[in-house]
């Protein structure tokens, strides 16, 4: 792979406009090699890069993810462009992205208009008078895509897979996680909260000469839900998140939440059952609603329809919006041009039909099959380990591998792109657009509620640079915009594809067999299928991750929670080895494969690859969150905890170092 040359960048802005250059996965311009592999192999894979692409001002991250991301914007700018100024169209699809565009683009039509778009609900949210118009109104506001309370979705029931379930979850709050209202390490996000709320009110036209009262309100009231929240580490639980409710046993279990009342103003009708993911939430939310008065509770269903249309308002909106939610919460210094956020909310709301353009133009058949290669190599390794584990009892692994026989992959996109004909598009309600689409999702999503599950649904677009596991259907789905550079070159070296894509799909794989995947059976149903000794055993080496990766410290005083990021850290451990182990037998079936590249092996350019699929820098704030609230471990330790518990590593790299490999004193933890 031809190496990149590239100058020094002073500025936030550089770096974007370098991203496309710097695309290609394997380049030795990004290393540090005067770091030790074996000491700081992070640095040593990607440390030129962090000193030379600094965080742009519109950003509160900047790595892999965000360069190929920023190119697939671009992509998707281009394509919205086309359908905003073509003359003549006959095609809906481009008609529809052309006049959403257009209607994102109008900010004097958007400035004119002010709150008016949200006039009609905020007089729905004022008038109700008892706990009935009350549940009513919140239903209204659900259809819409706003959760006060609580949220739902209908997804595959996790214990009977074939059909979908109504899932209803904790909710309702606007700060990003429960501890930002409990702990004493963001109080500084919470005194910044109350006057953000005030601002955003006094705009709206409310007397607040005494902000502390109705802000204050939504805080306490806020607060409240959150004390009564499950932690994230606890909601990892999938056996504790699945109680299924029977319809008749709705009143007697939650009486004040009126919830039949609920189901028929949504439109669920002739189902038996809900799932309720934490039920003593519901149980205490009629008590925390029973403290405030109905002029509070008023007030924080008004701040949840603000804060969520906020950003397709004004501008003064959309401004107060970004410097609290953005700027102070996560860092972020400036907004993004105008087009990124258009672009980004199309997605959302009509993320199939951008996705089908996207893929028609920038997506090839050469790339679907090179991936079924690389799948079909891993996979091939994957059943291999579950024939050879030494803690696992043939009892256990004749289920884990007939639950592997059913695994399948969809890779690019869907066979069937979803139709949004009937969402009414009009270039001058932007805000409207974004409403009516938000409004016909969670309409699809009820209407299947109880009916078969549709194993062609995908739930990401095409575009999106990320990949994930599903449970419930067993399988692997690789969107489009992440099948290029520097995650996978087509014509590019296998050694980097099989350390970046490979161990990517890998890592995928392995979440069906990680501390929460491993008890979905083959069917994707919650079922206990484990020996007892096997549950135990796997249990026991999972203690070890957690351990490992609980002792680093991101920031001073602030660890890694290992409990919150076992899985992930599970599925980064398979991802690394299972790869490395089906590039091995990639290159003994093609020996010509196996090269020297600038200097570095095969072996060397897999683990330099997975590296620096992770290579990032990321505002203090940003961090601080992500490690609150993401079951991801920061990209850093990434990079080096899998690569440091694989045997293959320090012979690789060891004549890079100045320890000897023999000494060096790594404690590996061996899972999958």
């Amino acid at each position: 792979m031809a190496v990149n040359s590239e100058k020094k960048l002073t500025g936030g802005e550089g770096a974007r406009e370098n991203a496309s250059r710097d695309l290609p996965g394997f380049s030795s311009v990004h290393m540090d090699i005067s770091k030790d592999p074996l000491k700081d192999f992070a640095s040593y894979a990607f440390g030129t890069w962090v000193k030379t692409h600094p965080i742009p001002s519109d950003k509160v991250s900047w790595g892999t993810f965000e360069e190929l991301t920023e190119r697939n914007m671009e992509s998707l700018h281009g394509i919205l462009e086309s359908c905003l100024h073509s003359e003549v169209s006959t095609d809906q699809i481009s008609t529809q992205l052309g006049d959403f565009y257009g209607s994102a683009m109008d900010m004097e039509r958007i400035s004119s208009l002010g709150f008016t778009p949200l006039e009609p609900v905020l007089k729905a949210v004022a008038e109700w008078t008892d706990r009935a118009g009350l549940i009513d109104v919140v239903a209204n506001l659900h259809l819409m895509g706003i959760f006060p309370f609580f949220q739902i979705a209908s997804e595959p029931d996790e214990k009977n897979s074939a059909v979908y379930a109504l899932r209803v979850e904790q909710g309702g709050l606007s700060l990003p996680d429960r501890d930002y209202y409990i702990e004493s390490s963001f109080s500084d996000i919470r005194e910044a909260y109350v006057p953000h709320i005030s601002r955003m009110f006094t705009m709206l036209g409310h007397d607040m000469q005494t902000p502390e009262k109705v802000p204050g309100r939504i805080l306490a009231l806020e607060t409240a839900m959150a004390e009564v929240s499950r932690s994230r580490t606890d909601l990892r639980d999938a056996e504790r998140n699945y109680n299924r409710v029977e319809i008749r046993d709705l009143e007697n279990r939650f009486p004040g939440l009126l919830l039949n009342r609920y189901l028929g103003k949504i439109g669920i009708s002739g189902v038996d059952y809900i799932v309720a993911g934490q039920p003593e939430y519901l149980s205490a939310l009629d008590g925390v609603l029973s403290r405030f008065t109905s002029d509070d509770i008023r007030s924080y269903l008004k701040w949840k329809v603000i804060c969520a249309f906020a950003p397709y308002l004004f501008a003064e909106a959309e401004d107060e919006n970004f410097d609290f939610f953005s700027r102070k919460l996560m860092g972020r210094e400036e907004q993004e041009p105008r087009w990124r956020r258009a672009v980004k909310t199309i997605d959302i709301c009509l993320g199939e039909a951008l996705g089908k353009l996207y893929v028609e133009r920038y997506f090839g058949p050469d790339a679907r099959r090179e991936m079924g290669t690389v799948v079909d190599d891993i996979r091939d390794v994957f059943l291999e380990r579950l024939k050879s584990l030494t803690w696992m009892s043939n009892e256990t692994r004749q289920r884990a591998m007939a639950k592997f026989s059913r695994f399948r992959a969809k890779i690019g996109h869907p066979e069937k792109f979803r139709d949004y004909s009937s969402i009414k598009i009009d270039r001058s309600d932007y805000a409207g657009n974004v409403s009516r689409s938000l409004e016909f999702e969670m309409r699809r999503q009820i209407s299947r509620v109880g009916k078969p599950v549709d194993r062609d649904e995908w739930y990401m677009t095409p575009s999106r640079v990320n990949a994930y596991f599903s449970p419930q259907e067993n399988e692997i789905v690789f969107p489009a915009g992440i099948l290029q550079p520097p995650f996978f070159d087509v014509r590019g070296d296998v050694a980097v594809n099989y350390g970046a894509i490979g161990a990517v799909i890998s890592h995928e794989i392995t979440h069906g067999y990680d501390d929460q995947g491993r008890k979905y059976d083959e069917n994707g149903n919650l079922n206990d299928w484990w020996t007892p000794v096997d549950a135990k055993n796997f249990r026991d080496l999972s203690s070890q991750i957690v351990a490992q990766y609980s002792a680093l410290e991101v920031l001073p005083g602030l660890h890694v929670n290992g409990e919150l990021t076992l899985g992930e850290n599970i599925a980064d451990f398979g991802g690394v080895s299972i790869a490395f182990e089906a590039l091995q037998r990639r290159l003994s079936r093609n020996p010509g494969l196996r090269t020297i590249v600038e200097g570095f092996t095969a072996e060397q350019r897999f683990f330099i690859s997975w590296a620096q699929v992770w290579k990032s820098s990321l505002k203090e704030q940003y961090l601080r969150m992500l490690v609150t609230v993401d079951p991801h471990s920061p990209a850093k330790f990434r990079a080096e905890i899998p690569v440091y518990n694989h045997p293959a590593f320090v012979d690789a790299f060891k004549g890079s170092s100045s320890v000897n490999g023999t000494a060096w004193n790594w404690k590996r933890v061996t899972i999958w």
